[in-house]
């Protein structure tokens, strides 16, 4: 008898084996159904208005929104080159000669052209670097250039409010990586001091990532000092300057140029979805590392070349931001009246040293939403909305991103707009639902 029952527990304990594992099988799309993301959670409540808005009409400082005319300052649209007449008819007349299409396959293989090469030299040398890679899109870009360049042996140091794209490419990084607080110099020195012993005795060598302009809340990366701790580290600088070029330096050519430290930025990289209102990006640095690049981002080998259109648009909105300066200084006219203003207004917009204007507001999420339901629906001004977790709890941010389009009035009236809202908010005037009802 007690041989069955030994054999009965045996028998027991296999099967509620067999049941808790078979329990970790579910399907995919049960999953998701549960769990739609930390923005995905709100998709019911905010599809079309808050997330996934849509601005119609020209691009520019005045655009529909539902049907109404806004003043928008969410399009980072900064030298206003998205719609010159100049912009529109190169894009057009590329686009009618060569259509969409051409080239066809990717680079490496069959989608080299001339004018490619040509936007290459031109972005290379306006920035100071001996070669330049063309890339297809920034985010895409980015992570595959950390992809490419560190192995499992290196380290890579990196600031805590690197963008997204930053993030996304050291998750494939194999080996060791350190995050140094925001632009905290004695802490990524200590950081470096970590790393410099790790590679050690990896063999590796060091990577620092940053940003010229961080493009949330506008404060620049402390490139002057990380590049003066060269002389006690031995590293490589890769910068993301995707808010910085054509709207910091002399000439446009970036934050590095700003600081004056540009010859000492080994990699610089930036987007044209920003200053230059178009689609793909670029990397810049020395020839050898650049073309070791070439050869191995594994994005572009197996990526369709950037249709001509596309390269012949970029070709003329650099010989703008290289050869109408006066555009940079509207753009800047622009910025430092709403920065004046707004401060004067005793709004709150932290350490911003750039076109980026983020002003900060104190409030719940709730609050948040009746803000700019209130701006948009009232006020007719349309600005993004930034909350928890990207700032801290009570804290509401409205970013505005000023370009050389808009006028000195824009920017009176939206001063005064948001003195106004600031002035409702402390007096408790968006804790009720009458303007979220809006919505319906």
């Amino acid at each position: 008898m007690s041989v069955v029952t030994v054999n009965q527990k045996k028998l027991l304990l296999h099967i509620d084996f067999v049941l808790t594992k078979f329990q970790w099988i579910v399907d995919i799309f049960d999953k998701i159904k549960k769990s739609r993301g930390p923005l995905g959670q709100y998709q019911q409540i905010a599809h079309g208005y808050f997330m996934f808005p849509k601005l119609e009409g020209e691009i520019g400082p005045r655009m529909r929104f539902r049907g109404k005319e806004v003043l928008n300052w969410s399009l980072n649209n900064y030298l206003g080159l998205a719609n010159l007449p100049e912009v529109r008819q190169a894009d057009a007349e590329a686009a009618k000669e060569f259509g969409m299409a051409y080239p066809m396959g990717a680079r490496m293989m069959s989608g080299q052209t001339t004018k490619h090469e040509e936007l290459e030299d031109q972005l290379a040398a306006f920035v100071g670097k001996e070669d330049a890679f063309l890339l297809n899109y920034g985010y895409q870009g980015m992570i595959s250039i950390i992809d490419s360049l560190l192995g499992r042996n290196d380290v890579v140091v990196y600031d805590s409010e690197s963008h997204a794209c930053i993030v996304d490419g050291l998750r494939l990084h194999i080996g060791k990586r350190f995050v140094f607080p925001h632009n905290n110099m004695q802490n990524l020195e200590k950081e470096l001091e970590r790393a410099t012993k790790m590679a050690q005795e990896t063999g590796g060598g060091i990577l620092v990532i940053t940003e010229g302009v961080f493009g949330m809340a506008g404060d620049l990366g402390n490139l002057k000092a990380i590049v003066e701790l060269k002389k006690k580290f031995d590293f490589r600088i890769l910068v993301d300057d995707a808010h910085g070029f054509g709207t910091m330096g002399k000439s446009g050519a970036g934050t590095g140029e700003h600081f004056g430290v540009q010859e000492d930025i080994d990699l610089y990289f930036s987007t044209f979805a920003k200053s230059m209102a178009g689609i793909g990006a670029f990397i810049a640095g020395q020839e050898d590392v650049i073309n070791f690049l070439r050869y191995n981002m594994r994005s572009q080998t197996y990526a369709k070349s950037l249709p001509m259109p596309m390269v012949i648009g970029a070709l003329k909105r650099l010989e703008l931001i290289r050869t109408r300066p006066e555009i940079r200084e509207k753009l800047w006219t622009i910025v430092r009246a709403l920065q004046s203003g707004f401060k004067a207004k005793g709004l709150n917009l932290g350490n911003t040293e750039s076109p980026v204007t983020p002003v900060f507001l104190s409030g719940s999420v709730p609050e948040a939403t009746n803000v700019v339901i209130d701006l948009r629906e009232n006020y007719k001004i349309f600005c993004s909305m930034v909350v928890y977790p990207v700032v801290p709890k009570d804290v509401v941010m409205l970013r505005i991103i000023p370009t050389s389009a808009h006028t000195l009035q824009d920017v009176e009236y939206t001063v005064n707009s948001f003195a106004e809202i600031q002035e409702k908010l402390k007096a408790g005037k968006y804790k009720s639902d009458k303007i979220a009802s809006l919505l319906g």
